[in-house]
């Protein structure tokens, strides 16, 4: 399932978003702070309506789909996911089926072996029976993302998703998604692992997309310099080949 963003704007954010998401492919957001990353994925997971522009899943304008037939399609792992009540994770994780179920439809057994394979996939099956509030940052995110797995989506959005994650878990959900074979669009900090991990990197500054295309080809000396202050070699990974940034640590004039 694709998606497409046509000259989004939010107003004094965004300034006429253009991007395009390939079904089945894998594409990462990058910019510095304040960017527009979030704001852009907020419209697309319909947190936020645009005041121009029009996103489209499947084609078809995202504002006019109703907001349950989205939700069965598209899930979202987002930088303000909050569980305010002490839930136990097992709870949060089949928060991801609902979609799926109407009136007072009862969890099956079906949505116990879904809930359950998401969080063995996140590494986090032994957690099921702790309370989602008692737990780490890192934690959280797991389960998190073991909620979005469970809706079964065909995009997901991911904002950050390996925020709090120390690195083989990094790793390790980025190697997930990777693999999932779904339409993935996701903000990304680390340049090294958009680079190892995206299909298509689209880069933000002030709101624009100022760059765009595979990481080799938008992950340059330039780039970088121009749109994240910093100076960087950029040198193949020794056994993938993808683009690996060496950051120099002096000062870039503005």
């Amino acid at each position: 399932m694709d998606v497409e963003l046509q000259d989004v704007t939010v107003r004094k954010i965004l300034h006429g978003i253009t991007l395009a998401v390939g079904s089945g492919e894998v594409h990462g957001i990058v910019g510095p702070n304040g960017s527009g990353k979030s704001t852009t994925l907020r419209c697309v997971y319909r947190a936020l309506e645009p005041s121009g522009g029009v996103v489209r899943l499947a084609g078809r304008p995202l504002a006019g789909l109703p907001v349950r037939e989205s939700a069965r399609a598209m899930a979202a792992l987002t930088q303000d996911s909050h569980v305010e009540f002490d839930f136990t994770v097992a709870e949060v994780v089949a928060m991801g089926r609902l979609p799926h179920q109407t009136g007072f439809d009862r969890e099956t057994a079906e949505d116990r072996g879904i809930c359950a394979d998401a969080l063995s996939r996140m590494d986090a099956s032994y957690l099921a029976g702790r309370s989602f509030l008692s737990l780490s940052g890192g934690e959280r995110q797991r389960v998190l993302i073991a909620r979005a797995l469970a809706q079964r989506p065909e995009v997901l959005v991911l904002d950050e998703p390996t925020n709090h994650l120390d690195i083989n878990h990094q790793i390790a959900v980025l190697r997930l998604v990777r693999g999932l074979g779904i339409t993935v669009l996701t903000v990304l900090h680390d340049l090294n692992l958009a680079a190892a991990y995206c299909d298509r990197i689209h880069v933000l500054d002030a709101g624009r997309v100022v760059a765009a295309g595979k990481p080799a080809d938008v992950l340059t000396p330039q780039v970088l310099e121009e749109v994240f202050r910093v100076r960087a070699h950029v040198v193949p990974h020794p056994t993938s080949g993808v683009p690996q940034l060496l950051f120099e640590h002096q000062e870039v004039n503005p």
